[in-house]
C-alpha cells in the first residue's frame, strides 16, 4: 500500500543507508529523502515503552513505526491499538518491514512497534513539588527515595526505575555528571516505568545529602564488601528498621558509592550472602541489589499497616 511505500522511504532516508554491494548503480545511493527525521529526535522501542509514551505524552510526539504483517499475526492486536491511539493523536503512522524497525533502532528487540520522539530530559530538584504521601494516610507514610551516584550502565538504570517502580519509591535522584542519559535503552530496560516514573538529577550530590539530613531524612548508603567501610556502621539490610523519612543511596557498578558520599551517610547496609563466595563473584548487580534492599525496607510498612 502507499502508507508501506512511504514507510521505506522514510526508513532509508533516516539510515542513509548507501545501496552499494547489491548490484545497483551509484545514482541509486543516498536519494533525497521523501521525509526528514525530526531533528534531534530519538526513537523508542517495544511495545511497552511505546505505549506509555503514547499513553502519557510527556514528550514530544513524532511518528509510530509499526511492523508490517499480514492478518493474524502474532501482536497484531496491541500493535493495532497503539495506531489508533496515535491516530487520536494526530500522529503519523508507517507500516514498514521488520528490517526497517531493524535499523531504526539498531538490531534491538523493538517487538514491531518503534516511535520517534523526543529526549526525555531529567527533572531539575530545584523545581520539584514535594511529593504526595498518599490518599488517606494522614501524613504518616514515610518518605523513600531511591539516590543513584554515577549509574553509567542503561540497562542498569531501567532495571533500577522498573524495581523502584514497582516497590513503591517516591522518587529517584540520579547525579548529573558521569550517570548514563535517560536514553531508549533505559526505557526499554525498565519496561517502560521510565515513561511515567519522574527522574530527577542533581549536580551537587553531597549538597544534596547534607541538605535532606538536615531536614531530618536518614540518610543510608550501600555496600557489597563491608571489610571495605570505615567510619560509618554498616548492618544487614534485615536489621534494618525505617522510622524516618529515607534516602537509600546506590553507588556505580564497578566503584560503589565515593568516600565523600559514605561519609555522609549515617549507616551502610549490606546484604549478607547464603554461602561463602569465591573472589571475583562476591558482590551482586547494582539493580539486583537493590531490589532485594528496597524489598526489605518496603516490607516494613506492609507489616506496620501503612
Amino acid at each position: 500500500g502507499r502508507g508501506s511505500r512511504t514507510g521505506r522511504e522514510l526508513w532509508r532516508a533516516q539510515q542513509d543507508l548507501p545501496r552499494a554491494g547489491r548490484g545497483k548503480g551509484k545514482g541509486l545511493e543516498r536519494k533525497a529523502p521523501a521525509l526528514e527525521r525530526t531533528k534531534g529526535s530519538e526513537i523508542l522501542f517495544g511495545l511497552a515503552p511505546c505505549r506509555l509514551a503514547l499513553a502519557r505524552a510527556r514528550r514530544a510526539l513524532f511518528r509510530l513505526f509499526l511492523k508490517e504483517e499480514r492478518r493474524g499475526g502474532p501482536g497484531r492486536p496491541l500493535r493495532a491499538e497503539l495506531a489508533l491511539q496515535a491516530a487520536a493523536r494526530g500522529l503519523p503512522v508507517l507500516h514498514v518491514p521488520a528490517r526497517a524497525l531493524d535499523a531504526l533502532c539498531r538490531g534491538r528487540p523493538h517487538q514491531g512497534v518503534c516511535l520517534e520522539a523526543a529526549p526525555l530530559p531529567f527533572r531539575s530538584l530545584r523545581d520539584a513539588e514535594e511529593p504526595q504521601r498518599g490518599h488517606g494516610e494522614r501524613g504518616r507514610r514515610q518518605l523513600l527515595w531511591l539516590v543513584l551516584e554515577h549509574i553509567q550502565d542503561p540497562m542498569n538504570l531501567g532495571a533500577l526505575l522498573r524495581a523502584a517502580y514497582f516497590l513503591g519509591v517516591d522518587r529517584v535522584v540520579a547525579t548529573h555528571s558521569n550517570s548514563c542519559p535517560l536514553t531508549p535503552i533505559v526505557s526499554k530496560a525498565s519496561a517502560g516505568a521510565m515513561e511515567v516514573f519522574d527522574v530527577y538529577s542533581t549536580d551537587d550530590l553531597q549538597g544534596f545529602l547534607k541538605a535532606k539530613s538536615a531536614e531530618g531524612w536518614e540518610v543510608v548508603g550501600t555496600v557489597s564488601r563491608p571489610e571495605d567501610v570505615e567510619g560509618v556502621p554498616v548492618i544487614s539490610c534485615s536489621e534494618f528498621r525505617w522510622d524516618k523519612p529515607l534516602l537509600v543511596v546506590l553507588g556505580s557498578e564497578g566503584e560503589g558509592l565515593s568516600l565523600e558520599t559514605q561519609l555522609l551517610c549515617q549507616q551502610m547496609l549490606a546484604i549478607p550472602p547464603g554461602r561463602e563466595l569465591h573472589p571475583g563473584i562476591d558482590s551482586l548487580n547494582v539493580s539486583v541489589a537493590a531490589g532485594i534492599l528496597l524489598h526489605s525496607i518496603c516490607s516494613q510498612k506492609r507489616r506496620h499497616g501503612d
